[in-house]
């Protein structure tokens, strides 16, 4: 890996405000060069890609920010006919004639991220935050949100723990009606429809044959490994538990786990990153869900060499992507990363009430929970990962700042 992928998300995330505050000075040094070739940090911008990215109205929608122009329609060999400044400050606008008449204009902070690196480009486009890891003894101050703050304001708050932490609990939060609590997750966005339907609101009965629907004990997995695209968030609202106990909530924070091993044993992590695991969804009559590939365990972002997704549930493993005289090596690996799971300085458990959502970030956290005894009722949903990083960042950065950004980040 790089230099770049080796600094700390805090490093990356404060050389991105720096950059955005003195990157123009480097940048006004080097704007253009001769008369008809735009060159940032030295480097050349090409023609084709300026014109395509034109900000002006009739080219890009001022609104939703989608692309007017028909790409294909500039002539190949476009070319810089003038160009001048106009305004002042520190983010003064460039404007181009071009050789076939038309003007464009582009914010001088917009051309300098043309040649920001992947890692900083990241950063707005993910919603990338420091994250906090945690063990066993985050029980004694786990983050928390108020009800009525999400209900009566946004979710800002409440999304940047989830992103921080891997998780948050929402107090407050009515339990004699289900629909609180999914209106509580429609603060945040759609709630995902699956084969199980969409909103869950279900007791201890096995009615949609999945053992997360029995009493017995769960250990800690990431749900949905079976889609291609799991399920960002999950909640659980217990609503009430009568004539009996048990079904503490298990909660382990894959990050956390991937990184002692990743400083354990290099080669157990590296065969977990790269060897690619089948799962399958197959209780209902009729249904079969299985990716359209197989997938690691720890995925990796592309961009940053940062890990992005923990894909952990045995109950629903199907093939392993490797010679059968091979797999043993998997197999090797796989046991050292849940013996790290089942350290009990890594396991937060936690016994869920009437009023107390758990929301979850199911990308990172795995959950389980003991088994129990007596009625439990319990409701909740998923959401899409896209959908709640979305309504994250545009909280976060604002929605001026990311729109601004699209064609460069």
């Amino acid at each position: 890996m790089n230099k770049a992928k080796e600094l700390s998300t805090f490093t990356k995330l404060l050389a991105y405000e720096l950059n955005k505050i003195y990157g123009h000075q480097r940048f006004l040094k080097r704007l253009l060069r001769g008369m008809y070739r735009l060159y940032v940090d030295s480097r050349l911008i090409p023609n084709i890609w300026l014109r395509d990215n034109c900000q002006c109205g009739s080219c890009m929608h001022d609104t939703t920010k989608q692309r007017l122009i028909d790409t294909f329609s500039i002539p190949k060999d476009i070319s810089i006919k003038s160009h001048w400044i106009e305004g002042e400050g520190e983010d003064p606008t460039f404007k181009i004639e071009w050789s076939d008449g038309h003007e464009s204009r582009y914010l001088r902070s917009f051309l300098a991220q043309t040649t920001t690196t992947e890692d900083f480009k990241a950063i707005q486009r993910q919603g990338l935050v420091e994250l906090n890891l945690w063990d066993s003894r985050i029980a004694s101050n786990p983050p928390t949100q108020a009800y009525h703050h999400v209900m009566s304001r946004d979710p800002k708050k409440l999304l940047r723990k989830i992103r921080t932490h891997g998780f948050c609990y929402v107090d407050g939060t009515p339990s004699e009606n289900p629909l609180f609590t999914k209106m509580l997750l429609e603060r945040i966005s759609f709630i995902r429809e699956t084969h199980y339907g969409g909103f869950y609101d279900f007791t201890a009965d096995l009615a949609s044959n999945d053992t997360a629907y029995t009493n017995i004990a769960l250990e800690a997995h990431t749900d949905t490994t079976y889609f291609s695209d799991p399920a960002g968030l999950q909640a659980f609202h217990l609503l009430s538990h009568t004539d009996g106990e048990g079904g503490a909530s298990l909660l382990v924070d894959g990050f956390k786990a991937a990184e002692e091993l990743r400083q354990t044993d290099r080669k157990a992590y590296e065969i977990l990153s790269t060897v690619n695991v089948h799962a399958h969804a197959s209780g209902n009559e009729g249904i079969s869900i299985q990716p359209y590939r197989g997938f690691p365990v720890l995925e990796h972002d592309t961009a940053t060499g940062d890990l992005l997704r923990v894909r952990w549930n045995s109950s629903d493993r199907a093939s392993i992507e490797l010679p059968i005289e091979e797999v043993e090596t998997w197999y090797d690996a796989a046991r050292k990363f849940d013996a790290i799971l089942k350290k009990k300085e890594n396991e937060y458990w936690e016994q869920l009430v009437p009023g107390r959502v758990l929301i979850f970030d199911n990308w990172r956290v795995l959950h389980g929970r003991s088994s129990f005894t007596g009625k439990r009722r319990i409701c909740g949903g998923y959401v899409n990962r896209d959908d709640w990083i979305s309504k994250f960042k545009m909280l976060e950065f604002g929605s001026e700042d990311v729109l601004k950004g699209l064609a460069v980040n």
